[in-house]
């Protein structure tokens, strides 16, 4: 009775942690939802539920007359799809070379993504600047993409490699007894198997520009290039404050194409979360 009093009790502990998490998480959530359905544009009378719910905010920030709101997410989308495609093949490329082939200044060369992965981006945020500026890459979507793919590199090479080395190398020399090349193999039989890290990074790399704001306002300078990011804080910062629901409705918008992705690629990533981990 003892043991089965314990486990009722750590069971129930767990599912009472268990909810305060999904209160925490989805409170917030509903809140801005619930305030981007109230009539107004302050939050001071914003409630979860309305009373008198409307679209209004979405129709003004789909309304080209009103607000650049579509730009600004094609925009982000197009960095955002660029980026993730960018950043699947450079890093399957790189930890197809470091899972597989033993070559001089291997260990150096992961050492030197790892310590690179260490250094937060705002401690690089001014020679980045300057670095766009000479090569004239400010208010560009292409200065901005090259540094969101050099940015992801370093640690999704270390996650990818992981999972490739899980990977029997016995494939590898299967298939060139049988004639084929480097690039065969990793085209046509490594990758296949990696579809479920791939999905991981690739969910990775499109949600880190998507979501982004600092690297965004300081590269970009023209409103029609702005993203999503950079554009709804300069609609409430010119507004002085007073665009807070049609925000709300702007932020919501945001995550739809993340959930869309999430779902398309969620039957992969428990394994692929899981199977980076081995030491190579």
């Amino acid at each position: 009775m003892g043991m089965k009093k314990n486990k009722m009790i750590r069971l129930t502990v767990s599912y009472l942690i268990i909810l305060l998490m999904c209160v925490v998480i989805i409170y917030p959530l509903l809140w801005v939802i619930g305030s981007s359905f109230n009539p107004g544009q302050s939050l001071s009378g914003a409630s979860m539920f309305p009373k008198n719910p409307t679209i209004a905010h979405y129709a003004h920030l789909f309304n080209p007359e009103k607000s650049n709101y579509l730009y600004w997410y094609m925009n982000s989308l197009k960095i955002s799809i660029i980026t993730m495609i960018s950043t699947v093949i450079l890093t399957s490329i790189t930890a197809y070379s470091f899972s597989r082939y033993r070559f001089i200044g291997r260990k150096n060369g992961l050492l030197t993504f790892l310590v690179l992965q260490m250094i937060p981006n705002f401690a690089a945020l001014i020679a980045l600047y300057v670095l766009a500026v000479r090569t004239e890459l400010i208010d560009t979507h292409l200065g901005l993409i090259l540094i969101y793919v050099g940015g992801q590199i370093p640690i999704n090479t270390w996650l990818m490699k992981g999972y490739l080395d899980t990977i029997p190398k016995e494939l590898d020399e299967s298939a060139k007894i049988d004639g084929a090349s480097h690039m065969r193999i990793f085209v046509q039989i490594i990758m296949p198997l990696a579809k479920p890290i791939i999905a991981v990074v690739a969910l990775f790399a499109f949600i880190a520009p998507f979501a982004d704001f600092i690297l965004a306002r300081i590269m970009l300078r023209s409103n029609e290039k702005f993203t999503m990011g950079v554009g709804l804080y300069e609609m409430v910062a010119k507004q002085f404050g007073n665009e807070f629901t049609t925000f709300a409705a702007g932020s919501v918008l945001i995550a739809l194409p993340i959930a869309m992705l999430f779902l398309c690629f969620q039957k992969y990533f428990v394994s692929g979360l899981t199977a980076g981990g081995t030491k190579g």
